[in-house]
């Protein structure tokens, strides 16, 4: 426990130092000395005029810093969440439909209907988007009166490609010179970070955070099966439906400011698994920095790699999680191959 303790620790100040390079560095560095300053102006704790550079600063940078870490925070907890309920060790939110059923709304609004109610437009059609993806894969589920894994997977793989062609048909049929707006969104990104946001952001981290704790040890014993779950008394239908509610409505918050930001919630749960161990009491909260971190981190090279243009962090995400999948396909062949 110590040692976990102390990794936790190094995780707070390894993230603490990405969030003051996000802020500092960008298409133009800042000094760190003006970007404090700029957090103390902000936030009231010193008195005094904010110059323009300070406005960039606190207006501009530090949400997208702070957005960055919820989010990943966020993705990383919902990851955990959708691995364990349904064994899949691949599991994230792409394959049970609700990064693109958040997607079709965003696309929706941005090919058809425009920003008819101003900046809130486009993260409440994606939010509505993603709600009504997961509706649909809990109704099938439903329908078929089982929670079994293989089920979930298969009705969230169906609404995950049936979203895809409506989002490709609205592209096509819709306005091309809103093609860029659509493929930079879809592509994930943090341009849209602004404080007005930060309270529907932090409300889906504290969701998924808060009922995962609550229902940690449930989720350990779901990790020994289903039937052996239910003998130790866990509901496992139930929980396994409310968990998926939970990752669905904790994934529309995060897609509708953000975007569609990929591998986050399929690399995170593997990292914190290797560091805090499968129970969730310990794994939940170190998957949560992970999760922050890599986010973080990931953005930072989306805005220096092709200075003075911004690369959508979903590129930087999905290169690092085609790597890192890679790997894992890796030692898992090697570990089967070891074994007698």
């Amino acid at each position: 426990m110590g040692q976990l303790r102390l990794m936790q620790i190094l995780g707070v100040v390894v993230l603490f130092a990405l969030l003051l390079l996000s802020t500092a560095y960008g298409t133009t560095s800042i000094p760190t000395v003006d970007v404090v300053q700029a957090v103390l102006l902000g936030t009231g704790l010193v008195e005094g005029d904010m110059s323009p550079l300070h406005r960039i600063v606190y207006d501009l940078r530090l949400p997208r810093a702070i957005f960055a870490a919820v989010i990943g925070a966020g993705l990383g907890i919902v990851g955990v969440v959708l691995q364990t309920t349904t064994r899949n060790d691949l599991a994230d939110p792409f394959l049970f439909g609700l990064s693109s059923g958040a997607a079709a709304g965003a696309v929706f609004v941005i090919t058809v209907t425009g920003d008819i109610l101003g900046l809130w437009t486009l993260p409440l059609a994606a939010f509505c988007g993603g709600l009504t993806a997961s509706g649909i894969v809990l109704a099938l589920v439903h329908g078929l009166r089982t929670s079994a894994p293989e089920k979930l997977i298969l009705a969230g793989l169906a609404v995950s490609f049936l979203f895809a062609a409506i989002t490709n048909y609205l592209i096509f049929a819709g306005d091309s010179r809103a093609a860029h707006s659509v493929i930079f969104w879809m592509l994930g990104g943090l341009g849209l970070a602004r404080w007005e946001a930060f309270p529907l952001v932090s409300l889906g981290l504290v969701l998924i955070l808060a009922y995962t704790l609550i229902r940690s040890r449930w989720l350990d014993a779901l990790l020994t099966g289903d039937l052996t779950a239910s003998t130790l008394g866990v509901p496992v239908r139930r929980l396994r439906l409310s968990m998926f509610f939970a990752a669905a409505l904790a994934t529309a918050v995060f897609v509708s400011v953000a975007g569609v930001i990929g591998f986050i919630g399929l690399m995170v749960p593997h990292i914190a698994r290797g560091i805090a161990g499968p129970l969730h009491r310990q794994l939940i909260p170190t998957a949560a920095l992970v999760g922050a971190a890599l986010l973080t981190g990931s953005d930072i090279l989306s805005r220096l790699l092709l200075t003075p243009q911004e690369l959508p962090v979903g590129i930087v995400t999905t290169s690092i999680g085609s790597i890192f999948v890679f790997l894992l396909l890796y030692k898992t062949s090697g570990t089967r191959n070891r074994t007698p």
